[in-house]
């Protein structure tokens, strides 16, 4: 009936099919006279999606998560991964010839520390490590008495021999209907942070940061619309973008020259050492720059600044075209999840539906948009104990059916050229428990803290987090995620700088976008989650002192009512509420089919 164009649900291939690669793999190490190697699961810009030329871990190991690293030494070989990854790693990798570790506490240089011998050289490729990390990597052999090996090119390309092309998509222009802003403006104002860093040059390694400055999108990885590329940004004179020519339309191109020189990406390497030989002081960006970039511009006698990408803070303060643009993509996402919703409310309780039946239901509702350029994110559908998996995905082995009784969690996000959207809804299928009522309006009513928050101008992310988190803690319970993640303009679901969690420092300004998205998972039973994308908008007090902020709800979708306990709610709260879901009705009402409006308007009837 329905069909997913963006999302597959195939099982990777699995560990013990892969044992030939990991000695094929030894054997390239021993010729190298390597001890043995690091493989981490990145690009040269550390994106979070990767193309399938990068994807070097998943090969070697069979592991498709999106965060993790191997060791590979001649005897022993082992995959870190984070909470989120254990049990998926486990599965897919071969424990016979791997030992899954833990990513963060310990740290994978704790496991190298105890399994280096003194006098081993273990490599490493500084294209796909940042300087901090390839810090930490060569202390920890320090400790061992063992060398750390940059490498020239890397080992495992070597044996890889069906390693797919680098991706050539084509590169697109982002008009000024959804920019809203010139390259010509933009770069005036990183020049102004050039001169604040006082540097002679700016390094532009994150291709997000590319496709804002200079008003292009690009298709290079799944669900970001990135064009791989870097530029060169000098305090005087013309930027250098660094970007395959193959990429690039005539359009495209002159677009480009407009405001910058245009060359291919080897030739950065030959523009920074030029500029280092003459002794410049270059910006890099301490998150995503390669530890490659640090090592020529330091070895041709230049200096290296590293610290945070200004254009980070630049990109994620929306200017008012932008935040048009997601007002109306939200309005246009909020007609595919009431079809979707109904949908679900009709045909779920019959138990003829399954996990992905839902997956690729919503992803053709937001394609019959006729806007839908792709997902934002594979989406999650986890249903009872699958929805308590935090960052579950449903391939064909695990796809449940849905059944009477469970609960559904459904976490998706669509890109559209006027904006990027992610929302998540729970339902409840059949009658909740008592239980799942209360975890559910407690997540609520932290979900409601948030979005009723008044905050001073500068209020981080760490200050407003606890509010989220306040009604679970009176009942001895949290979530083990941040409360939400700073939101791109038609770039990435998950921009930072800024995010709403105890690790959130930067302060939050008017115009970003971050998500608000509380949760309780009790394993193996299920999962809840509510979140909406939140605008920082400014707020006039009568008789205030000083510049206060809130927040502008921008998903629309009704709140599934048949899991409150609304005995528990206070009277503003309901108010949030009822008045959230007449919006609801308001706004996206008029563009429904009768059917569906009439779904609509019992699912946002007041409490």
């Amino acid at each position: 009936m329905f069909e997913a164009h963006f999302q597959t649900f195939e099982e990777p291939e699995t560990g013990i099919a892969l044992a030939s690669r990991l000695s094929a793999f030894r054997e390239e190490l021993t010729r190298r006279k390597l001890s043995g190697f690091v493989v981490p699961r990145a690009d040269q810009q550390q994106n979070e999606y990767v193309a399938p030329s990068e994807e070097r871990l998943a090969w070697l190991t069979g592991f498709t998560g999106s965060a993790g690293l191997a060791i590979v030494l001649a005897h022993e070989a082992a995959l870190f991964v984070d909470g989120r990854y254990t049990l998926q790693a486990a599965k897919q990798v071969d424990t016979k010839a791997w030992t899954v570790e833990s990513l963060i506490d310990p740290p994978p240089e704790t496991w190298l520390t105890k399994h280096l011998k003194a006098g081993d050289r273990l490599g490493f490729d500084p294209w796909l490590h940042t300087s901090t990390a390839a810090e930490r990597l060569a202390a920890a052999c320090a400790k061992a008495g063992a060398e750390l090996v940059a490498v020239d090119s890397n080992p495992l390309d070597s044996v890889w021999t069906e390693r797919p092309p680098p991706p050539l998509a084509p590169v697109t222009i982002h008009g000024a209907q959804f920019s809203g802003e010139t390259e010509k403006e933009k770069l005036a104002r990183i020049h102004a942070e050039i001169a604040r860093l006082g540097v002679d040059a700016l390094v532009l390694s994150d291709s997000h940061a590319v496709a804002w400055a200079f008003n292009i999108r690009g298709a290079d990885v799944a669900h970001t619309p990135l064009p791989l590329s870097y530029a060169l940004v000098p305090k005087d004179g013309r930027p250098t973008i660094f970007i395959d020519h193959r990429k690039l339309s005539n359009a495209a191109r002159d677009h480009l020259e407009q405001s910058g020189d245009v060359r291919e990406p080897e030739a950065l390497t030959a523009e920074l050492t030029a500029l280092a030989q003459r002794g410049g002081k270059v910006a890099l960006d301490a998150a995503t720059a390669a530890d490659a970039l640090s090592r020529l511009i330091i070895s041709a006698g230049g200096k290296v600044e590293r610290g945070s990408d200004p254009v980070a803070l630049l990109k994620a303060a929306k200017n008012p075209t932008e935040i048009a643009g997601t007002r109306s993509a939200h309005r246009r996402d909020a007609v595919a999840l009431a079809r979707f919703l109904a949908w679900i409310d009709r045909e779920a309780p019959s138990g003829a539906l399954t996990e992905i039946d839902t997956v690729e239901a919503l992803e053709t509702f937001r394609r019959e948009t006729g806007a839908l350029k792709d997902v934002s994110f594979p989406t999650i559908a986890g249903t009872g104990p699958n929805g308590a998996i935090v960052h579950y995905r449903v391939t064909r082995k695990s796809n449940r059916r849905i059944v009477r009784g469970d609960l559904l969690l459904i976490d998706s996000g669509a890109q559209y050229e006027d904006g990027t959207t992610d929302v998540t809804r729970t339902i409840a299928i059949g009658e909740p428990t008592a239980e799942m009522r209360d975890r559910f309006t407690r997540v609520l009513r932290g979900h409601i803290a948030i979005a009723r928050a008044i905050f001073p101008d500068g209020t981080t992310g760490a200050q407003l987090d606890t509010l989220a988190r306040q009604f679970l803690w009176q009942a001895g319970i949290d979530f083990e995620h941040g409360t939400g993640h700073g939101v791109g303009s038609y770039l990435s679901v998950h921009e930072g700088p800024a995010r709403i969690s105890k690790l959130g420092t930067t302060p939050l300004k008017r115009g970003m976008i971050l998500s608000n998205e509380p949760g309780y998972y009790k394993a193996d039973a299920y999962g809840i989650r509510i979140e909406n994308l939140e605008l920082v908008v400014a707020v006039d007090i009568s008789g205030g002192e000083k510049p206060m902020n809130a927040f502008e709800t921008l998903t629309l979708a009704p709140i599934d009512r048949r899991l409150i306990d609304v005995a528990m709610l206070s009277k503003n709260e309901r108010d949030w509420l009822n008045a959230y879901h007449a919006r609801v009705a308001a706004e996206v009402g008029p563009q429904l089919d009768d059917a569906t409006k009439a779904w609509l308007d019992q699912a946002t009837a007041p409490l």
